[in-house]
């Protein structure tokens, strides 16, 4: 999967975040309401889809673990074509803002705002990519691992129709009983690891539009074409 690559990573992180979303939708319908089987769970997914509604938008938290280099966390807000990502590694912290257009990143070591083209093509991949994860059946075999009173661990298993070399072979989701939120979801592709936590729905306006006036300080890096 392209979001475990760490050579310019946080641009690809970005790009790949609805893909990941996607995909923890698909397993976080692996726990619905009275199933008692995987298969029965995996029937009820795109009701509960239906109900979370991408148009709410969502947030996260994502850590990405790489030997040697360390763990960057991310947060991340998501809203239609809007996205802001809050990250830090290797001893700094940026934001940055899309809005299907333009793209700013503020970097707080340099005090420095770069402004510039989003690329449209990697848009329409992202919608690709969330259209693949639609069903986690899809490529992936399901199953409850393991419960408890709190909750439930679903296993993703790749499965030989799956034929995307990038699709990890193993996820696995911990999904709270109750309220069916996701805890946690972890996947892990050659050395690095990724954890997503932390899900939340309805993200609003403010969460992913940028305002220049709160960075009038800053020194602009214009590269608009």
């Amino acid at each position: 999967m392209r979001i475990f690559c760490y050579i310019c990573l946080i641009e690809p992180i970005l790009l790949n975040m609805k893909r990941i979303f996607a995909v923890l939708t698909a397993c976080l319908l692996a726990v619905a309401a009275y199933a008692q089987t995987a298969e029965e769970i995996i029937a009820k997914m795109e009701e509960v889809m239906g109900q979370v509604g991408e148009e709410n938008g969502f947030r996260m938290t994502m850590d990405i673990k790489i030997p040697i280099l360390g763990t960057m966390s991310t947060k991340a807000w998501s809203l239609g074509d809007k996205m802001r990502m809050e990250a830090a590694a290797l001893g700094k912290k940026f934001i940055t803002w899309q809005d299907g257009v333009t793209e700013w990143t503020y970097d707080y070591e340099g005090n420095t705002l770069t402004i510039e083209n989003q690329d449209t093509s990697k848009k329409s991949e992202e919608k690709e990519n969330m259209e693949l994860f639609q069903n986690a059946t899809e490529g992936y075999d399901v199953s409850i691992a393991k419960e408890n009173a709190n909750s439930w661990t679903i296993k993703c298993k790749k499965n030989r129709s799956n034929t995307n070399k990038d699709d990890p072979k193993n996820m696995e989701i911990v999904v709270a009983k109750g309220t069916y939120q996701p805890l946690s979801l972890s996947a892990k592709v050659d050395m690095v690891t990724v954890t997503m936590r932390d899900l939340a729905f309805n993200v609003t306006e403010k969460d992913v539009t940028f305002n220049q006036a709160d960075y009038a300080g800053a020194t602009v890096i214009d590269k608009r074409k």
